[in-house]
C-alpha cells in the first residue's frame, strides 16, 4: 500500500479506498426501453455544501464568476503548509487577479501571501522550505515587467523579489534540489549566443513596424496564438545568489515542445547534476510528432539522447528519489494514434518497459514517485470520473489514493497528501487525504473554505449517473443534472424541458466535475434537465471504446445520443415538445451533423459553439495532421471518405433553428467554420443567430463575454421553447 502516512482526524467527507483500480461493471439493462429503470443509479449532491437557511437564489453566470478559482497546490517540505493560487474576478471591471494563499494542513485559517501582483501563478515551494518561487508580471523598483518573470518570497511574508529580467520572459520552472538554483523555460532566438544578443533581438521585435507573420514552418500557431517568429523554447539555469543565467540548449538543436513547454516536459535529477527532458527529434516540427527523451549534463553541457523510437511518443519524465529510474508516459503511436498514454520506466542501463500495459486506463501528467520509490502517483480517468492512483512498480497493480469526482491536482511531501478536487456539486477545493483503520478508509479533511459562504446562498440540483445500452448494444454512461428542488422519483413534478449537452474532444468525457465555461448547475437552474452522454469515442472507458469511432465519425455517437433522448422522453417528467441539443467543439460538430441528419422537430433548437462544419476548410486549424488519422484519409486522397463524415455534405437538409457561437482567436476550430455554418443556415432561410467574439479563443474566458454568452444561450432556447412562446403570445 502507499507510503502516505496514516493520520487520525475529524472527517468532513468519507469514502472507501479500493484495493483495485477497477470499479464494478454496471449491470446491463435487459431492454433498451427499460434501461433507466433497471440500471443502477447513483445520485449525489444532497450533502455537498454547508446548510444555509436562505439558500434560495438561482445559481447563474454572475454567481459563477463571483466564486474564487483555486489552483494546484504546492506543499512545504515538511507537509505542514500548502501554497495555492487563487483567482478572483470583478464582473464590472471585466478583470481578474490572482494572488497566492498559504493553507495549513494541520489546522488554521488561510493566509494571503501576495497582494501586489495581478497574475501571481505557478507557486512552488523550495526544497528547504525557506522560499516560494512563482511567476508574475509586476511593477517593482521602478521597472514594469513586459513579460512574466520569476519571483521568490519567504513563506512567513515580506516583499517578493524579482530574480529574472529576461527579454522574452519565463514560461515555467522547477527548483534544483539545493534550493540555490532554478531551471526554467524561456523562448529565445536559437541562433544567438548570450543574453545581450537576446536583449537586442527583443528590442528589434518591439521596434518592428511590419505586421506580417512570415514562416516556412509546418507548426506555426497553437490554440489561440502564433508561435513567436524565429524563437523556440529553451531550458535555462538560474543561480539565485549571483543572478547568472545559462541557456542549457544554446548552440544545440534541442528545444522543448512548442505547444506547451510546461514543467512536465523536464525534470531535475536528485543530485542536481542532470536534467531529463522530452523533445521532438524531427528537424521540421509538427504538432503530431512523436517525442524522445534526452538528458543534459550540467557540468559538461553535453546532451545525450536516452530514448528514441519512431513508433512511440515519450513525455513527462521524472526521476526517482534515488535517481536510478526515470518514470515517463509512453504512447505507442505507431500502432494507432488513439493508443493510450501508459506508465513506463527507464533505468540507468538504457532498459525501459511499459508498466501499465495490462491496465486499460490512460495515465495523465504529472507523474510523482512515491516517497519509497516503489510506486508512481498520477491521476487517471475511469468511467467519467478522475481519480488519484499509486501504481506499484513491482506488482504492476494500481491502487486508489483518492476517489473522485474529479481529482484535478495533487501534492505529496513528508507523508502528507493534498488534492485539489471538484464535482458537479462544488468547484475545486483543497483537502488533505488521510487513511485510517484496518480497511484503510479514506478521510478527506478540508483546509480551506474560500467558496462555502457564496455557495450556501444558492440551491443546487441533484445529479446522477445512469447506464444504458447504446450503439452496438454496448453500455454507455450518461449524467443527468436536475433543476434545484426537482426529484425525478416523485410524482407530480410537472413537465420539464430536456437539454442534451454534448461534450467536445471527441476523446474526452463529461464527468462528475465542475465546469467553469459550460456549468451544469447554471444550466439546470434555468429549469432544464441536463443530459451529458459519454458517447462511443469518449475517454475513460478503455481503448477499444475510444477507438470505436475512428474513420466513421458521427455514426455511433449519434446512435448513443438519440437512444438517450428516446429513453429520457419516456420519463413522466420529460416534455417532448421542449427538447434541445447543445455542444461545443466536437459537440458543436455533432449538433451541426444532427441538424442535417435528423427530422425537423426532433429538437426544437440547437446551440453550436466553436463547432466543426467542413473538414476540408478545417485544414486551416493548428492540428491539421490529426484529421487524416481520425477521418481515415486526406481530403484530396479520398474525398468521399471525408465527405461521409462531413456536416457540410448534408447542408441542403438543415432544418432546425441554431445559435452559432465562435471566437476569432480560435485556431483549433477556426472561426470561418462558424461563419460558414451560420451563412449556410441564413441562405436557406433556417432561423439562426450569430454570436462572434473578436477577442476570445476556443473558449469564452472574459467575465462580461461569458455573461453575454450565457444570456444569448438561454434566450435562444427560451425563444424556441413551446411554453415560453405561448406565454409571449399571451402578453
Amino acid at each position: 500500500m502507499p507510503a502516505v502516512k496514516k493520520k487520525h482526524s475529524t472527517a468532513t467527507a468519507k469514502t472507501t479506498t479500493k484495493a483495485s483500480a477497477k470499479t464494478a461493471t454496471p449491470p446491463v439493462a435487459k431492454t433498451v426501453a427499460g434501461a433507466l429503470a433497471k440500471t443502477s443509479r447513483k445520485t449525489t449532491g444532497k450533502a455537498a455544501r454547508p446548510k444555509a437557511a436562505a439558500a434560495s437564489r438561482p445559481f447563474d453566470v454572475d454567481a459563477l464568476w463571483a466564486l474564487d478559482r483555486v489552483g494546484a497546490p504546492s506543499l512545504s517540505p515538511d507537509g505542514a503548509q500548502a501554497v495555492v493560487p487563487v483567482t478572483r474576478f470583478d464582473m464590472e471591471k471585466n478583470h481578474g487577479s490572482t494572488s497566492l494563499w498559504l493553507l495549513s494542513t494541520l489546522g488554521g485559517q488561510p493566509r494571503a501571501l501576495t497582494h501586489a501582483g495581478e497574475k501571481d501563478g505557478q507557486p512552488r515551494w523550495s526544497p528547504q522550505g525557506d522560499r516560494i518561487a512563482f511567476i508574475a508580471r509586476r511593477d517593482q523598483e521602478g521597472a514594469k515587467d513586459e513579460q512574466p518573470q520569476l519571483y521568490v518570497i519567504p513563506p512567513d511574508g515580506g516583499e517578493a523579489r524579482r530574480v529574472t529580467r529576461l527579454p522574452f520572459g519565463v514560461e515555467s520552472f522547477k527548483w534544483f534540489p539545493d534550493g540555490k538554483r532554478l531551471a526554467f523555460v524561456s523562448w529565445v532566438v536559437p541562433t544567438l549566443k548570450g543574453q545581450p544578443a537576446q536583449d537586442r533581438a527583443r528590442q528589434a521585435e518591439k521596434d518592428r513596424k511590419e505586421s506580417a507573420y512570415v514562416t516556412e514552418e509546418g507548426f506555426y500557431r497553437f490554440w489561440d496564438h502564433s508561435l513567436p517568429m524565429g524563437r523556440v523554447p529553451h531550458l535555462h539555469e538560474l543561480d539565485l545568489e549571483t543572478g547568472a543565467v545559462r541557456d542549457l540548449f544554446e548552440g544545440t538543436p534541442y528545444e522543448l515542445s512548442r505547444a506547451e513547454p510546461d514543467a512536465d516536459t523536464f525534470d531535475i535529477s536528485p543530485d542536481g547534476r542532470r536534467i531529463v527532458f522530452s523533445f521532438d527529434p524531427a528537424e521540421k516540427k509538427v504538432l503530431e510528432h512523436r517525442n524522445a527523451l534526452a538528458e543534459v549534463d550540467l557540468r559538461s553541457g553535453r546532451t545525450q539522447v536516452l530514448l528514441r523510437d519512431g513508433d512511440w511518443d515519450f513525455t513527462a519524465p521524472v526521476y526517482s528519489h534515488a535517481g536510478h529510474h526515470i518514470a515517463f508516459i509512453a504512447s505507442h503511436q505507431g500502432l494507432k494514434h488513439t493508443m493510450p498514454q501508459q506508465l513506463a520506466v527507464l533505468d540507468t542501463h538504457g532498459h525501459w518497459a511499459v508498466l501499465s500495459e495490462d491496465w486499460d486506463q490512460e495515465v495523465a501528467a504529472p507523474l510523482r514517485w512515491d516517497e519509497d520509490d516503489l510506486g508512481v502517483i498520477f491521476c487517471a480517468e475511469d468511467r467519467g470520473r478522475r481519480h488519484l492512483y499509486r501504481f506499484d512498480v513491482k506488482t504492476l497493480h494500481a491502487f486508489l489514493l483518492f476517489e473522485g469526482g474529479h481529482a484535478g491536482a495533487f501534492a505529496l511531501e513528508a507523508g502528507t497528501l493534498v488534492v485539489l478536487h471538484d464535482s458537479v456539486q462544488f468547484p475545486p477545493r483543497v483537502c488533505v487525504v488521510d487513511h485510517e483503520g484496518e480497511a484503510d478508509e479514506q478521510v478527506l479533511r478540508r483546509i480551506e473554505s474560500f467558496n462555502d459562504e457564496a455557495l450556501a446562498a444558492h440551491r443546487f440540483g441533484l445529479h446522477e449517473e445512469l447506464w444504458y445500452a447504446g450503439a452496438q448494444d454496448e453500455l454507455v454512461q450518461m449524467w443527468l443534472i436536475y433543476p434545484p428542488g426537482f426529484d425525478p422519483r416523485k410524482k407530480g413534478g410537472g413537465k420539464l424541458p430536456l437539454m442534451q449537452l454534448i461534450h467536445g474532444g471527441p476523446h474526452t468525457a463529461m464527468g462528475d466535475s465542475w465546469h467553469w465555461r459550460w456549468n451544469h448547475q447554471a444550466m439546470a437552474a434555468q429549469g432544464y434537465v441536463v443530459a451529458c452522454v459519454n458517447y462511443h469515442g469518449s475517454s475513460s472507458f478503455g481503448h477499444r471504446f475510444a477507438d470505436s469511432i475512428t474513420h466513421r465519425w458521427a455514426e455511433l455517437e449519434l446512435q448513443d445520443i438519440e437512444t438517450a433522448t428516446d429513453l429520457l422522453l419516456k420519463q413522466p417528467w420529460a416534455d417532448p415538445k421542449r427538447v434541445f441539443a447543445t455542444g461545443g467543439s466536437y459537440g458543436g460538430y455533432m449538433v451541426a451533423w444532427m441538424n442535417g441528419h435528423l427530422p425537423a422537430g426532433r429538437y426544437q433548437a440547437y446551440v453550436c459553439h466553436a463547432g466543426c462544419f467542413d473538414w476540408q476548410a478545417m485544414f486551416a486549424n493548428d492540428a491539421y495532421h490529426w484529421h487524416a488519422k481520425e477521418l481515415g484519409a486526406w481530403y484530396w486522397d479520398d474525398p468521399a471518405k471525408v465527405a461521409s463524415q462531413n456536416p457540410v455534405s448534408a447542408a441542403g437538409h438543415l432544418n432546425t433553428p441554431t445559435l452559432v457561437i465562435h471566437g476569432q482567436l480560435d485556431y483549433r476550430v477556426p472561426d470561418a467554420q462558424g461563419l460558414a455554418y451560420y451563412n449556410t443556415l441564413k441562405a436557406q432561410g433556417v432561423a439562426a443567430r450569430l454570436v462572434w467574439f473578436p477577442d476570445e479563443n476556443h473558449w469564452v474566458m472574459k467575465p462580461r463575454n461569458s455573461r453575454l454568452w450565457y444570456g444569448e444561450f438561454f434566450d435562444w432556447l427560451k425563444r424556441h421553447d413551446a411554453p415560453s412562446k405561448t406565454r409571449a403570445k399571451g402578453r
